[in-house]
C-alpha cells in the first residue's frame, strides 16, 4: 500500500493538514452568514451549509481526479484554481479576531465571549439572505478542498480516498470543532495555507513540463509525468 511510502505519507500529511484548514474555514465563512439570524434560523441555517457542503464535497470528489488525469492543460488550470484559492485564504485570515468569535458561537451556539448574547453582534438579515450566502460559498469552498487533496495525492489512490473521506466527515460531523481550533490555534491556517500553496505550483509546473516539454524540458527530473513526483 503506497500510504506506507516516503511519498505516500508525505501525501498524506498534506491532505490532512488541507483537509483541516479548509473544513475550518468553510465552518467560519457558514457561521459567518448565519450569524445575523435569530438563534431558530441560525441553527437551520448552518445545517443547511453543513449538509451542502457534504453533499457536494461528494459530488466534486467523484469527478475531480478523473478531470485531472484528462491533460496537462487542466492539471494548470487546476493549479491556477489553487492559487487563486490561497490569496482567497490569504484574504479570510485577515478576518478580525471579533467577526471570528461571532462565526464560532454561532456554529457552537455558545456564548464565549461572555456578553449575554449568541453571534449577537451581527447585522440583523433574512434566513434567504444567509442560506444564499452559504450555498454559494459552499459550492467554492468545496470544490476547492476537493482540488487541493486531488492535487496532493495525485498518483496516490489510497491518499485521494482517505483525504476526501476525512474532507466529508469533518464538514459534517466536526465542522463547529475544527473551526474553533482553528480560531485558537492560527497557525495552522498559516501551515495549511503553505501546503496549498505548494500543491498549487507543483500542479502547474508538472502539467507545464508534459504540456510544454521544448519549453520547459529542463525541469523533467523534477516535475511532469516523468519526473521526481510521479
Amino acid at each position: 500500500m503506497e500510504i506506507f511510502t516516503a511519498a505516500g505519507f508525505a501525501a498524506l500529511l498534506q491532505v490532512i493538514a488541507i483537509d483541516l484548514v479548509l473544513a475550518g474555514d468553510n465552518a467560519i465563512v457558514i457561521g459567518m452568514a448565519a450569524a445575523g439570524l435569530q438563534a431558530d434560523q441560525r441553527k437551520k441555517a448552518i445545517l443547511v451549509g453543513i449538509i451542502a457542503a457534504t453533499v457536494l464535497r461528494i459530488g466534486f470528489a467523484l469527478i475531480t481526479q478523473q478531470l485531472l488525469q484528462v491533460g496537462p492543460m487542466l492539471l494548470i488550470a487546476g493549479g491556477l484554481l489553487l492559487l487563486w484559492v490561497c490569496w482567497k485564504m490569504w484574504r479570510e485570515l485577515s478576518v478580525t479576531h471579533e467577526e471570528e468569535e461571532q462565526a464560532t458561537e454561532a456554529l457552537s451556539d455558545v456564548d464565549y465571549d461572555k456578553d449575554g448574547k449568541i453571534a449577537g453582534r451581527k447585522p440583523r438579515k433574512t434566513f434567504a439572505q444567509a442560506a444564499w450566502q452559504i450555498v454559494i460559498a459552499d459550492v467554492s469552498m468545496s470544490l476547492d478542498n476537493v482540488l487541493a487533496v486531488a492535487g496532493a495525492a495525485m498518483d496516490h489512490p489510497t491518499v485521494l480516498i482517505f483525504g476526501l473521506a476525512l474532507s466529508i466527515a469533518l464538514m459534517g460531523f466536526a465542522a463547529s470543532f475544527v473551526a474553533r481550533l482553528l480560531h485558537k490555534h492560527r497557525w495552522i491556517a498559516y501551515i495549511g495555507l503553505v501546503i496549498i500553496l505548494y500543491v498549487a505550483l507543483k500542479m502547474i509546473l508538472d502539467g507545464a513540463v508534459d504540456q510544454f516539454p521544448e519549453q520547459f524540458g529542463f525541469m523533467n527530473g523534477w516535475f511532469g509525468s516523468h519526473g521526481g513526483g510521479h
